[in-house]
């Protein structure tokens, strides 16, 4: 009942009070997202919903557009600013993804939604992740988040959808909130951000 009726209105309910509450703090961070990083101010991206249903999901940019001499964008790490980190670091750039959950393309909670061009790449457990609604935090991000492999991350993503409850989803993002607050796997090992998924071996 939860997972089928309720969890959408909670969700809708939950993102429209936010969105008024934090009204003032996505005009602070807008404001100085412009005058550090430029425009434009929100990063869209194209990203695979429920059912594999693209939509485009919004976050405050966290890189400049610095490129080489030829034109091309510098590696992420140059383009990740000190201003940019701390965004990420506190996930103040999910904010805007409040938007894409009034509209219905997300929820609170679910498995991120990544890059299209992974929609390939995905075994039959791991395609699993698009039968609900892609969400601003998960298992995933509350057991590692970027620290952890992609195939750590896909079987978490996978349990979450095998078990949504009301009490999980009100876990989880409590433990988002102490995960956030110690600043725990923002990034991976061996990048300024998560390696590229290339499928599973």
């Amino acid at each position: 009942m939860y997972r089928k009726i309720f969890k959408r209105w909670v969700d809708f309910i939950l993102s429209l009070f936010a969105i008024i509450i934090l009204s003032p703090v996505l005009l602070v961070l807008s404001i100085l997202v412009e005058r550090k990083l430029g425009r434009p101010v929100l990063f869209k991206q194209e990203r695979p919903g429920k059912n594999e249903r693209i939509f485009k999901m919004y976050k405050f940019r966290t890189m400049t557009n610095t490129r080489d001499k030829k034109g091309n964008l510098l590696p992420d790490e140059k383009r990740l600013t000190t201003f940019g980190k701390k965004l990420r670091s506190t996930s103040l750039d999910e904010l805007p993804e409040l938007i894409n959950i009034l509209k219905g393309d997300m929820s609170i909670v679910g498995p991120r939604p990544l890059l299209v061009k992974y929609l390939p790449l995905y075994n039959k457990k791991q395609k699993r992740r698009h039968e609900v609604r892609p969400g601003i935090t998960g298992l995933a991000q509350i057991n590692g988040r970027n620290a952890i492999s992609w195939e750590q991350k896909f079987e978490w993503d996978v349990k979450y959808v095998e078990n949504i409850t009301f009490l999980g989803d009100l876990k989880i993002i409590l433990d988002t909130v102490k995960t956030v607050l110690r600043h725990e796997g923002i990034n991976s090992e061996d990048s300024a951000t998560m390696e590229e998924f290339r499928g599973t071996l």
